[in-house]
């Protein structure tokens, strides 16, 4: 018993730090998933949709915080109990969203690892097995250090934890998972690769022939010859493979505009999701830096969700000489973890991304 506590207290306590790690790094991110859990169609709890970063930021300290406390020993009556309660919630929600089919992807692993929520779900009774092994023997869960080490740690941890999610809400995430990343080329990554796998789907036919029902199963021809069709359904055998940019575009009011900007030599573009919603400390940072990058060649545009009386205003109100284009909010969101944030790019190409904290590190080459 003694050894199978040790196994699962290192699979378990490794699992949650590299789990809680990867949203730790961007809490933004997992507001965001947090928000569509919170929604009408899911859990329908907006109540907490306004409170979702702080949640956000709570939860991934202290699921990287009980991992730390169950390697190290740490009050483990306490640590094992708050394992049992948290792995508990998950396996519900993941459970919740895979089977009313709320959610496609449960967010467990940020950007890092996309999982689908049945796998997610799979993955949380795994580790409702190995905890339940720990509640169990939960006495030979024994300290590594002595009761100084112990507290040190765990104040190390807490207070290291704190200062990362920090840092990375006030710049950016440290490690850029996402297909906007730097050195990713926008263009290439709205297409598939030429070895990409189409979707398979078989078409159940239900129809009459003769006065007599039947039902045929094809790829989507349907009967030959009948003399009604009731009706079709539809069956996903394999899922095909998809961009990894779906839904990017930059529009103006009358024409898409996405290519010719993804062709553009020299591109700045200022991204807002929500003007109103927009730092105003950052967005007073954008007008020199507009000024900078036009002075060196470059195109300065803005990309938002937000309508067309809005962007006026905000050109007025700070002088901006940039033109706002319309993007889905969602994918802003996904673009740059700020609000404003500002993307560099030549020919599609990203070639340097800030948080507005750190405009004034942006580097534009002379022409």
């Amino acid at each position: 018993m003694k050894a199978l506590v040790n196994i699962c207290r290192i699979l378990v306590g490794g699992l949650f730090i590299f789990s809680g790690f990867i949203k730790l790094n961007d809490p933004l991110g997992f507001s965001y998933k947090l928000q569509e859990y919170f929604s009408y169609d899911v859990l329908d709890l907006p109540v907490f949709m306004p409170y979702a970063l702080g949640i956000s930021v709570f939860v991934v300290v202290f699921e990287v915080i009980l991992g730390v406390f169950l390697l190290i020993g740490y009050k483990p009556k306490f640590t094992v109990w708050s394992l049992l309660g948290m792995i508990v919630f998950f396996t519900f929600l993941t459970f919740y969203a895979a089977y009313f089919d709320k959610v496609k992807d449960c967010g467990c692993f940020g950007d890092f690892l996309k999982l689908t929520p049945w796998q997610s779900f799979g993955k949380d009774v795994i580790l409702l097995v190995l905890i339940l092994v720990l509640f169990v023997g939960k006495r030979h869960i024994k300290p590594i250090l002595s009761t100084f080490g112990l507290t040190l740690g765990a104040l190390l941890s807490f207070i290291a934890c704190l200062w990362f999610a920090y840092h990375v809400l006030m710049h950016l995430p440290t490690f850029d998972f996402r297909a906007y990343k730097i050195g990713d080329n926008l263009q290439k990554n709205m297409q598939l690769p030429a070895d990409a796998k189409d979707a398979i789907i078989d078409y159940h036919w239900t129809y009459t022939l003769d006065g007599k029902e039947k039902v045929i199963t094809d790829r989507g021809r349907g009967p030959k010859t009948y003399d009604k069709i009731i009706g079709v359904e539809t069956e996903t055998v394999q899922e095909g493979d998809v961009p990894k940019i779906q839904d990017f575009s930059i529009e103006s009011e009358d024409e898409d505009l996405t290519q010719q900007f993804l062709d553009t030599e020299k591109l700045v573009m200022i991204v807002s999701y929500n003007l109103d919603k927009a730092e105003v400390d950052g967005m007073a940072k954008l007008k020199a830096m507009s000024d900078e990058a036009k002075k060196n060649g470059y195109t300065v545009m803005g990309l938002t969700a937000s309508g067309t009386d809005k962007k006026r205003e905000i050109q007025d109100a700070y002088n901006l000489d940039a033109e706002f284009y319309l993007c889905d909010e969602k994918v802003l969101k996904t673009i740059v973890r700020a609000n404003p944030g500002v993307v560099i790019l030549e020919k599609g190409t990203v070639t340097q991304k800030v948080h507005w904290n750190d405009i004034d590190d942006l580097e534009f080459s002379k022409q």
